[in-house]
């Protein structure tokens, strides 16, 4: 209802409300042609969980070549992202959660397995995936104290929980947890799926070379998934230092939020100018001894993990909003320094990345200047904090393959 109300003025609730039109009908038409190989059905939030349960998908389908590989958003943003992803046969919208349209949406599916990414709980679809005793698994989930399922008032939340054929978690607090609710013997820690995921990229990442010709060699800051929070923590720093390099990679490139950024920084320019080959653009106020710009504002999207290779120090924006840090996985894999805002206790990651000694939290601009000037002026302190960052994503891969083996050991892709 709420979605129905705020549609005529918010752009992504309308774009929720459009792609659910004539859902069934699209997938009808889309899934007729294929025949009736068997389908593994992978159903994500947006696309931070399809980016954890990918790696496990790609195994899959590199192991049953003959499977269809479809998968389910229920976010606008994670769709629009990877409508056209070439590791799936099908990407749809997930039907809003009721009765009827878990029956439709499954009953159209027929999966022979379904893993189910983090969270995004929803009742009806599984409760059918229960009464048709398909194989379901929870891939990388996560569960704290203060979540529904654990008060007095979750027992609807309790049994989803039950629904799941096998619950693969991220930590061994999440395990006890599920045991205090009786789930003893279908919960296993296996980590999380997107240290798998960030050291592929990491690997097979090509270099940028107008980032490298931008960077130069000076000492870089590459700050990701930024807010405006985050951004003005790092202005006066990045205004005062020309012999520097400053990348800024918002976390929505919108034109509004650009044109913020160019703004708060005395001396930007945008990605797509460099790549246009155009000048730095002649800027009010510059001064002597600025001739060009040192900070690179990105300005479209699907570059981040690959620019955290050219850091010197990475910052991972959202430690300074409610909804807390994004992926710092993307810049530790690379041995970086990575520095955040201190909303992180729903992370794992990033605490975990801070107790190593590979992440450091600041609260203010004062705090960012002293953490940048300290590891910039002392090595032998920036090489440790770079081996921990690194050591520490490296030590936690392997949850791909314990969950692929685990569907292979009970066979549950060749009842």
């Amino acid at each position: 209802m709420g979605i129905y109300m705020v549609a005529p003025w918010n752009r992504k609730a309308k774009r929720w409300l459009e792609g659910r039109k004539g859902i069934f009908d699209t997938m009808r038409g889309e899934l007729a042609a294929d025949g009736d190989s068997p389908v593994i059905w992978m159903h994500c939030s947006s696309l931070g969980e399809f980016e954890q349960g990918r790696p496990v998908l790609e195994r899959l389908r590199a192991l049953y070549p003959g499977h269809r590989m479809i998968i389910s958003f229920f976010s606008p943003s994670g769709y629009e992202a990877r409508k056209d992803y070439g590791g799936a046969d099908h990407v749809f919208y997930l039907p809003l959660d009721s009765r009827s349209n878990a029956r439709q949406f499954i009953e159209l599916l027929q999966p022979k397995l379904v893993l189910w990414v983090k969270y995004d709980y929803w009742y009806y679809y599984l409760l059918e995936l229960k009464k048709r005793n398909i194989p379901t698994l929870l891939v990388s989930g996560v569960f704290r104290h203060d979540q529904p399922f654990f008060r007095w008032y979750g027992r609807l939340h309790r049994y989803m929980l039950e629904c799941f054929t096998h619950l693969f978690v991220q930590t061994e607090e999440s395990r006890k947890l599920l045991e205090q609710l009786g789930f003893p013997f279908n919960v296993t820690v296996s980590g999380d799926t997107r240290f798998d995921r960030v050291i592929e990229i990491a690997g097979n990442a090509e270099p940028l070379p107008p980032i490298a010709d931008f960077c130069g060699d000076k000492a870089v800051v590459v700050a990701g998934s930024t807010w405006a929070e985050d951004e003005e923590e790092l202005d006066h720093y990045a205004n005062t230092h020309p012999e520097m390099r400053f990348i800024i990679a918002p976390h929505e490139p919108g034109e509004d939020r650009l044109r913020e950024i160019e703004h708060l920084f005395r001396h930007p320019v945008r990605y797509s100018a460099l790549l246009n080959g155009k000048s730095v653009p002649a800027l009010k106020g510059k001064r002597a001894g600025w001739p060009d710009a040192n900070v690179l504002i990105i300005d479209n999207i699907g570059l981040l993990s690959r620019l955290y290779r050219y850091a010197t120090i990475a910052y991972v924006g959202g430690g300074f909003g409610d909804d807390g840090v994004h992926n710092v996985l993307e810049a530790a894999v690379y041995g970086k320094p990575v520095v955040f805002g201190p909303v992180i206790e729903k992370y794992i990651e990033a605490v975990e990345l801070v107790d190593c000694g590979g992440g450091l939290v600041i609260d203010s601009a004062l705090e960012a200047e002293s953490v940048f000037n300290r590891l910039l002026g002392n090595v032998s302190e920036y090489r440790e904090v770079c081996a921990a960052s690194r050591d520490y994503v490296y030590a936690k891969q392997g949850a791909t393959s314990l969950i692929v083996d685990h569907i292979q050991e009970k066979r549950l892709l060749t009842r």
